[in-house]
C-alpha cells in the first residue's frame, strides 16, 4: 500500500510506503501528481518516508514504478529519502546517476529535517 499526501500549497508530496507496492500504488501516485503538474509546473519536491522499504509485490510493479519515475523526475526539485532501510541509501546513490531531481537520505525519525530540506529547493 502506498499512502500519499500532496500538499499543494508548499509543493511537495509524500509517499508512504507500507509494506509491497503493487501497480495500483504507482497509478495511484501518478494520477495524484498529474493533477497537480495540470495547475502548476512541477514539484518542489518529494519525501518518501518508510522505515522499511517492503519492495514490490510483482515485476509488473517495478516497471511502473520506473515508469513513474521516468514520467515525472524532470518535474520534481528534491527527492528525500526518510528511511533506515539500506535500500534508501542505495537508492540515492543509483538514482543520483539516472535522475534530475537533487536526492538526498535522511534517518526515518528526521523528517522534519527531509521536510525542511525539500522546502528550501526553489520554486520553478
Amino acid at each position: 500500500m502506498l499512502d500519499v499526501d500532496l500538499d499543494e500549497n508548499e509543493g511537495i508530496a509524500i509517499f508512504r510506503p507500507e509494506g509491497s507496492l503493487d501497480q495500483a500504488d504507482f497509478d495511484y501516485a501518478a494520477n495524484l501528481v498529474d493533477q497537480y503538474l495540470e495547475k502548476h509546473e512541477a514539484l518542489r519536491g518529494l519525501i518518501i518516508s518508510t522505515r522499511d522499504f517492503g519492495g514490490w509485490d510483482s515485476f509488473s510493479a517495478l516497471v511502473r514504478h520506473l515508469r513513474f519515475v521516468r514520467n515525472h523526475h524532470r518535474q520534481i526539485g528534491r527527492v528525500a529519502l526518510a528511511t533506515d532501510s539500506a535500500v534508501g541509501q542505495l537508492g540515492e546513490k543509483l538514482a543520483d546517476h539516472f535522475v534530475a531531481a537533487e536526492i538526498r537520505s535522511f534517518p526515518f525519525d528526521d523528517m522534519v529535517e527531509a521536510r525542511r530540506w525539500v522546502l528550501e529547493a526553489p520554486v520553478k
